[in-house]
């Protein structure tokens, strides 16, 4: 031994009575715990980044529950926050949700949930005022129709995604729902032409998704990009509604776009941070306008006498 304290170069090495590790004292072992230097043997080394560790200290350096919950739901937060769409992709899987619970009632004969969520004139009306129908129902599809979901979803993630990357998060939310609430004031206004319209119920995110297209085809327009493909794709789809015995709600596409476009507009009239209060205003306003349109019936009905 030299200088009493372990053996010297060229001696035979020989396990002291203190090298056996700590958790199995039968076995012998020269290695120690990088943190609290007790002695371990393989099977208990721990190997990490400040090198061997015990699995005592291993559970001292790991956070608690609580802590790794909050890491999880930061993590969680930062991934959803990287998304590039992360509200078109919410009103998409909302609209799937609805969807499944439409088919699942429908299987069972009841159509619950579309009873529930689909808009009519009629819920406009002073005496059965149902003003949230106007609202929910741009989250539903017909049941007997799977190409109506699919069509919306995939014009939801060509045009809704680049929509709300070039608006902002939450402008693009309100232009949504301030077209949704268009169709729904297309379908409702059809009324005075059409009394015997107040009771045919509308379902589908159509209305807002033309008030998407036009949105974008307005904001093509401002960046004078060449939109002739977009306008004509509009046209066509929306001419396709006007064939007779197409069940599909023209009134509804008409009023989506025409608050879309709206809408953009006053977005693109006060873009830039130095405008970020006007365009609070400008969107209040729109709201404000949608929600005394949504009204209308209170003022003025339309010839009801004739709904037989």
């Amino acid at each position: 031994m030299a200088n009493g304290s372990g053996p010297a170069f060229g001696e035979r090495v020989e396990y002291g009575p203190d090298d056996v590790c700590y958790r199995h004292r039968g076995t012998h072992s020269f290695t120690l715990c990088q943190r609290c230097g007790r002695t371990i043997c393989p099977e208990c080394q721990v190997v990490s980044a400040v090198g061997v560790l015990c699995p005592d200290c291993v559970r001292a350096t790991q956070p608690g529950a609580s802590a790794r919950a909050a890491r999880s739901a930061r993590v969680t937060g930062r991934r959803l926050a990287a998304l590039d769409a992360p509200v078109t992709y919410g009103i998409m899987a909302l609209c799937a949700i609805v969807y499944i619970g439409q088919m699942l009632t429908h299987y069972f004969g009841a159509d619950e949930v579309t009873l529930l969520l689909w808009y009519a004139p009629l819920y406009s009306l002073p005496d059965v005022f149902e003003p949230w129908r106007m609202v929910t129902a741009m989250f539903t599809h017909s049941t007997g129709f799977i190409f109506h979901i699919l069509f919306n979803l995939y014009a939801l993630w060509l045009f809704g995604r680049n929509l709300e990357q070039m608006i902002g998060r939450w402008s693009y939310l309100m232009l949504y729902l301030f077209a949704g609430v268009g169709g729904s004031l297309g379908v409702m206004f059809w009324g005075y032409a059409d009394p015997q319209s107040v009771l045919i119920p509308t379902v589908g995110a159509s209305g807002a998704i033309f008030g998407v297209l036009a949105a974008t085809l307005v904001a093509f327009r401002a960046a004078k990009v060449n939109a002739t493909s977009l306008a004509v794709l509009i046209a066509i789809n929306f001419g396709i509604g006007l064939i007779p015995g197409a069940s599909i709600s023209w009134q509804a596409h008409l009023g989506g776009m025409i608050v879309g476009a709206a809408t953009m507009s006053v977005l693109l009239a006060t873009r830039g941070p130095r405008k970020k209060s006007q365009r609070v205003l400008g969107l209040v306003g729109v709201g404000a306008v949608l929600v005394a349109l949504s009204c209308a019936y209170f003022v003025a009905l339309p010839a009801l006498s004739a709904v037989s």
